[in-house]
């Protein structure tokens, strides 16, 4: 009963949103609330703005797409800042097409239906509302109803523009119903919505030879004739097309390229002009984004065909490639796994991981840079921070290659070779074994791979390998310490007291007998060697600490054991380094005796408990960290 109050009170609550009154009274709308008259580009717009933005790195991040599209904020940046921005200021950009061409699994489908979900969800709020004739099957534009000799002063009084001419069936209406008094004519609020065919279309093409324009544009109703008594009464025609209803929202165009070239002037006129074509009657008007997508290769076919070069500058082509972060694509992997029937399933943590480094690896270029490898490419692409290089270089790196990320293995292959991992080991826990074995196994069988990309693709399952290796020893190194956090923070205070000692020429006392002691220098060097500090540059090293232990204490702030990146990583490394041996031992011992069975067991349960593992899990780490540091 509690999911049927809940079906009650959304019908209620849909109930309570809806309007109709006349003209006049919609004008008064008008008046108060300009916005409710806007353009289907500036509604669009306006939709993603009203979530909110987040500037990072001088990029904006729209939390419009947040949770649904990863990695991809330079190209949905771009999406809103050259064509939806534009459009909605009523620049030249809005009569154009906007084309989605990527990869396979890219993107482009999720962000087309995003924003057709958002554009439902929108029109049911007070600053998206749509108003429209009621009654009419094209949910037309009331304003439509102002006679253009009156345009100019209506927009003197009300601050909208008016664009479009009243449709025939309207006209016809207005003339019949209203006895011309376009004052007297109802109007009512609409709400957005693909399944009823409210200001949303969509449209796949079939076959060439039997796509039919009235899918489009509707078509004569003959049944109708007889009452009617001729074609061109705009009674007697459907206007049930999927741009009839799409009018005042969008209009998605799956695979637009492979429509019929009478499709294709269809929809220039209708974004170049603002209308289109329809049956026995004058051009009648329409106001709705046109959105289509398709992948490189039927792109490329269409441009190179001479036909379609009047074509070309009448569409604005937005790039969509593949994400090339890893930790996003983690994160993709994780969505699509939770839209499955696979969520019983336990993956173990840096399973998707190594899953993610393999693919970000197929889809990024090698390097022209000196001095750096694909890894460090990758690590630097997904914010790391890799030893002499930084931001710049990460900007120089893109520049290389403005098409990277349009080729290599697309997601979707990823989770099918899980979903196999799962049942191929049929227990209810999959490792990164698993899930790299699962994808070397699956290359075989990828009919698009050529046997240059398949040797390539195994060299980078290899890498992958490496990579985890060195993450699952982190994970059982971090494990085996108790009270991790407690132990680096010691750890980095007595480094800080030592390199404040160093700095200063100061001697240490020793907290227990009192005693004055030069600076532990065998300490010191035993944690900067963990990252690479040379015995030259050790005292620049330490005055930076220095510099950066003053501007905390000056600002009031605690230094924390996170304050300064590089020396946490030391830390962290030096905390390893010496817990390695005893990791070795207590992994590796067939018959462990009862302090390193306690041991084991105490890790097995902190990675449970703190780090996401289950037992098998867990224990299969364990074994495999073992394994690794007996080679």
């Amino acid at each position: 009963m509690d999911i049927l109050n809940k079906v009650k009170s959304f019908r209620e609550e849909e109930n309570s949103l809806k309007w109709e009154g006349t003209f006049a009274e919609y004008l008064a709308i008008v008046k108060e609330r300009p916005e409710v008259a806007q353009s289907a580009h500036s509604r669009v717009y306006n939709m993603i703005k009203s979530h909110g933005l987040t500037e990072k790195n001088g990029h904006k991040l729209y939390h419009f797409f947040g949770e649904e599209i990863f990695g991809l904020e330079t190209s949905i940046e771009r999406l809103v800042e050259e064509y939806f921005h534009p459009a909605a200021k009523r620049l030249d950009v809005r009569k154009r097409i906007l084309l989605l061409m990527g990869p396979v699994s890219g993107g482009k489908s999720t962000i087309v239906t995003l924003l057709k979900r958002g554009f439902e969800k929108y029109s049911k709020t007070d600053e998206g509302a749509v108003y429209a004739i009621k009654g009419c099957p094209m949910h037309e534009d009331p304003l439509h109803l102002i006679p253009h000799e009156l345009r100019d002063e209506f927009f003197e009084e009300y601050g909208v523009r008016i664009e479009g001419s009243l449709s025939p069936l309207n006209t016809m209406r207005l003339e019949k119903e209203y006895n011309g008094r376009l004052e007297d004519v109802m109007v009512e609020r609409i709400f957005f919505s693909e399944d009823r065919r409210v200001g949303i279309g969509t449209y796949t093409p079939s076959d060439p030879k039997s796509q039919d324009i009235a899918d489009l544009t509707g078509s004569i109703d003959f049944s109708t004739i007889a009452e009617f008594g001729a074609e061109s009464d705009p009674r007697a025609y459907r206007f049930d097309g999927e741009l009839n209803k799409a009018n005042r929202g969008m209009m998605e165009f799956q695979e637009m390229l492979k429509l019929d070239e009478k499709f294709l002037w269809l929809l220039l006129s209708l974004t170049q002009e603002g209308n289109f074509k329809a049956g026995r009657f004058a051009l009648i008007s329409a106001d709705e984004l046109i959105v289509a997508h398709t992948n490189e290769t039927e792109y490329a076919s269409f441009i190179s065909n001479k036909k379609n070069e009047a074509l070309h500058s009448r569409i604005i082509v937005m790039p969509i490639p593949y994400n090339l972060k890893v930790s996003q694509e983690e994160r993709i992997y994780e969505k699509m796994i939770r839209e499955s029937d696979m969520t019983h399933i336990h993956i173990a943590p840096q399973a998707l991981r190594a899953a993610a480094i393999f693919s970000v690896l197929t889809r990024l270029e090698p390097p022209k840079k000196q001095g750096i490898d694909l890894v460090k490419k990758m690590r630097l692409y997904d914010g790391e921070n890799v030893e002499g290089f930084n931001q710049i270089d990460v900007e120089e790196l893109q520049k290389e290659y403005p098409n990277e990320g349009m080729n290599g293995i697309d997601p979707r292959y990823v989770i099918n070779r899980i979903s196999s991992a799962i049942i191929r080991k049929e227990v209810p826990s999959i490792n990164a074994l698993d899930v790299l074995r699962a994808l070397k196994d699956g290359l075989d069988q990828h009919a698009s791979i050529t046997q240059e990309d398949r040797e390539k693709y195994m060299n980078y399952i290899s890498i992958a390998r490496r990579e985890y290796d060195e993450i699952a020893k982190k994970e059982i190194q971090k494990a085996f310490v108790y009270s991790y956090e407690e132990s680096a923070i010691t750890l980095m205070d007595n480094y800080l007291d030592n390199v404040e000692a160093y700095c200063n020429k100061n001697k240490i006392r020793d907290t227990l007998t009192g005693e004055e002691m030069n600076p532990d220098e065998k300490l010191m060097r035993s944690i900067e060697e963990q990252i690479g500090i040379s015995e030259n540059a050790k005292k620049a090293f330490r005055e930076e600490i220095l510099i950066r232990l003053s501007a905390y204490a000056r600002k009031g702030k605690r230094f924390e054991y996170n304050s300064h990146e590089r020396l946490r990583e030391a830390i962290q490394k030096k905390l390893f380094a010496d817990l390695k041996d005893v990791v070795k031992i207590t992994t590796s011992s067939k018959t462990p005796d009862e302090s390193q069975l306690k041991k084991i067991n105490e890790v097995v349960a902190r990675l449970i408990d703190e780090h996401g593992y289950n037992s098998i899990s867990a224990n299969e780490l364990l074994r495999y960290v073992g394994s690794l540091l007996n080679r």
